[in-house]
């Protein structure tokens, strides 16, 4: 235990004496995660279109007026003709064009039947996918609204089936509230994962290294004594990160505080040892830095931070389930929205304990002391 001690106060002072160090595993973080939960939103708003009114009649305008006034489209502009709206998308002044043919109105009420025509510019999948959804939504509202209106007119009205959805834990389907733990998540990762690796590689540039390998430290005290105090710093790490999102998303965990720190512990347990492995494998900063960066880039792509692991391959999925952020990123969003506790998330806490026991042997039998 003295010899740990003295590796845990060399390893302290080292990094508190480095202010940019600290700069870099805190403040950045921190910024970050106070910035991206406002770009990272899943509702697509200010899709531009552009309408070819032919029939120019209250339906049409009260069509038009109808999904401007939804709040995820803005009117770019009346075109004349379909071919002149569509090069309005060609030219990127619109996203969706939309024709309303001439004898839009009578022929609604004469045959109960007419058509639109929509040309959605494709080259942004997501916003094309959402926006069409959208506006073909609106269109259907607006459909059931007149059929109401001519059905109140009849004596006798169709009976009608409604179906009312609740949506659980999310009432408001504010994404913040389910992208702030992704997001903190991502950014411990990184700090884990590369600071660690860095830490241990910086040592093997400047030569002091060599010096610890001469002493009769025995190579699991020193990955301990390069672990805890990043350990340490992931904690407070979270701790500020909990702290934004309540501050300035309102984010507070429905479920235990508890059930999360333990949950951090055995995370950080599996990617501090991610780190020291990488280090093991790393001569210079810049090969630990690029072998850091091909695994985060993959975590944060394949995590579920942005999509749906469910939705994926089922060979995907089976690699994604030997990332330890898919597992707690999973945990974070359980705990803070639905309240979850042990039993719910024992699953993905036993699997991130054996990953992490996993990597950190092997990083402690891959550490040489001698080369």
């Amino acid at each position: 235990m003295k010899t740990l001690i003295f590796l845990l106060e060399k390893e302290f002072r080292q990094i508190l004496r480095n202010r940019q160090i600290l700069m870099t595993l805190l403040i950045a973080p921190l910024i970050q995660l106070i910035l991206l939960p406002l770009a990272a939103d899943y509702s697509v708003k200010n899709i531009s279109l552009a309408v070819v009114d032919n029939d120019h009649s209250p339906f049409s305008q009260r069509l038009i007026n109808k999904i401007t006034a939804s709040g995820h489209f803005r009117l770019t502009g009346y075109a004349t003709s379909y071919p002149e709206a569509l090069k309005m998308v060609e030219q990127d002044k619109a996203d969706i064009a939309l024709q309303i043919p001439i004898h839009f109105e009578r022929d609604l009420v004469r045959e109960n039947n007419k058509q639109l025509y929509i040309a959605i510019n494709a080259i942004e999948g997501t916003k094309a996918n959402l926006g069409g959804a959208y506006l073909a939504s609106i269109i259907r509202n607006y459909n059931d609204d007149i059929r109401l209106r001519w059905q109140s007119a009849t004596p006798s009205t169709p009976p009608q089936i409604e179906a009312v959805s609740s949506n659980w834990y999310n009432p408001l389907l504010n994404f913040k509230l389910y992208m702030v733990p992704a997001i903190l998540v991502v950014l411990i990762t990184a700090i884990a994962a590369m600071q660690s690796a860095f830490n241990i590689v910086q040592e093997k540039e400047s030569g002091t290294i060599e010096q610890i390998n001469v002493t009769p430290i025995k190579k699991h005290i020193f990955i301990l004594g390069k672990m805890i105090p990043f350990l340490v710093l992931g904690i407070i790490l979270f701790t500020l990160g909990l702290l934004v999102g309540w501050l300035f998303y309102g984010v507070v965990p429905v479920g235990s505080l508890l059930v999360l720190y333990a949950s951090l512990i055995v995370y950080l347990f599996a990617m501090l040892g991610l780190g020291l492995l990488l280090a093991t494998y790393s001569a210079t900063q810049q090969q630990s830095m690029s072998l850091a960066f091909f695994f985060i880039n993959i975590f944060n792509m394949m995590s579920g931070v942005f999509t749906a692991v469910d939705s994926m391959p089922g060979w995907a999925q089976t690699i994604v389930s030997t990332f330890p952020p898919s597992h707690f990123i999973k945990i974070m969003r359980m705990v803070v929205l639905k309240g979850s506790g042990f039993s719910d998330i024992a699953w993905p806490l036993t699997a991130m304990a054996l990953i992490g026991l996993f990597l950190n042997t092997w990083a402690v039998l891959n550490y040489r002391k001698t080369s």
